[in-house]
């Protein structure tokens, strides 16, 4: 799906445009919300992805787990990213439970919220309380949400065995999957609010 903008007269209409796809005046277009006449598709222009940032304390776990998640699944909508408000490396379990669902996040690394703070981000979601309370101020356009998640690590602490201490990743991971999914249309609901 491709979000879209046209102009008729004066008047700006978005439109969303839906999977398969079928050339029309140098565009490839399959299916819109409104139907569109031959001159409405001359001023089609494509618009930019959100640039969304997921925040949690460590930068470890589950705002990693988000990142990848959207990267995998709405990449063509959604420039993600994350960051923590107190790096500290990424979670060898989050890895592993990520890579069994198709995810592969070895290559990401922990980043400061300081190193953002010239991005034009659209949105930073938080994904933890501690980051929510924390979340220093943007400027600009950049909207606030917050959408808490379990913290695997420590539902983990006293796990004794693997399977064990893997079962929280896999709860939250599938959590952080499900959430995903409903992006950008739940951001857009939040923004309309």
């Amino acid at each position: 799906m491709v979000r879209i903008l046209y102009l008729k007269g004066k008047r700006a209409h978005r439109l969303i445009v839906y999977l398969t796809m079928f050339p029309y005046n140098g565009l490839n277009i399959i299916s819109t919300s409104k139907k569109l006449k031959a001159k409405d598709c001359r001023n089609l222009t494509l618009m930019n992805k959100l640039k969304v940032l997921f925040l949690c304390t460590g930068n470890s776990c589950r705002s990693q787990m988000a990142e990848g998640w959207t990267r995998h699944l709405k990449g063509d909508l959604i420039e993600a990213y994350s960051a923590g408000t107190q790096p500290k490396g990424l979670n060898p379990d989050a890895v592993q439970t990520m890579k069994e669902s198709g995810v592969d996040i070895s290559s990401h690394s922990s980043q400061h919220i300081d190193e953002f703070a010239a991005e034009e981000l659209d949105w930073i979601v938080t994904v933890c309380g501690h980051a929510d309370e924390t979340c220093p101020t943007f400027p600009g356009k950049t909207r606030v949400i917050h959408k808490g998640f379990d913290d695997p690590p420590a539902l983990a602490v006293n796990a004794k065995s693997e399977a064990e201490r893997l079962a929280p990743y896999r709860r939250v991971r599938d959590e952080i999957r499900a959430f995903v999914e409903t992006l950008p249309e739940y951001l857009n609901g939040v923004s309309n609010n």
